[in-house]
């Protein structure tokens, strides 16, 4: 019986662990200074893919706003509820990053390649977007809201 518990408890630790090791969850955005909280983006698997909408916006001023500068399919639709990341995948080459979709900036409209590697036990979240090679590109870090 000892034996049952403790193999339960640790399948049990060990799937709490690798869950809170991928970027599945909510995010509280964090603008590239570091500081100013953006938004709340919830973070899905949908087959076989990941998808990130914007749930919350913490600008007050910006709770309707929609992607004016959007130049697809989100052109003029609201940010809230909007997805800004798409069609990423496992990296099959590091266990620890995802990669191989994009990321929209609602801000300006553009769409950029990105990639997702959980940080800190999965507390964090470095999101690179960037035009052709990650070299060229910036880095925020997002926190884990759950």
């Amino acid at each position: 019986m000892k034996r049952l518990i403790a193999t339960l408890a640790l399948t049990t630790g060990a799937t709490l662990a690798w869950g809170q090791a991928t970027p599945v969850g909510m995010w509280k955005t964090i603008d590239d200074d570091g500081k100013t909280e953006k938004s709340l983006v919830r973070i899905a698997e949908s087959g076989g893919q990941l998808v990130g909408r914007i749930e919350t916006l913490f600008d007050a001023a910006k709770k309707d706003a929609v992607c004016d500068k959007c130049s697809d399919e989100r052109k003029d639709k609201r940010i809230v509820g909007m997805t800004i990341l798409r069609n990423i995948s496992k990296d099959t080459s590091d266990e620890s990053l995802w990669a191989g979709g994009d990321i929209l900036d609602p801000n300006n409209g553009k769409v950029y390649k990105v990639r997702l590697r959980p940080v800190d036990g999965g507390k964090r979240l470095e999101v690179r977007g960037y035009i052709g090679m990650p070299m060229l590109g910036r880095t925020q870090t997002w926190v884990r809201v759950e």
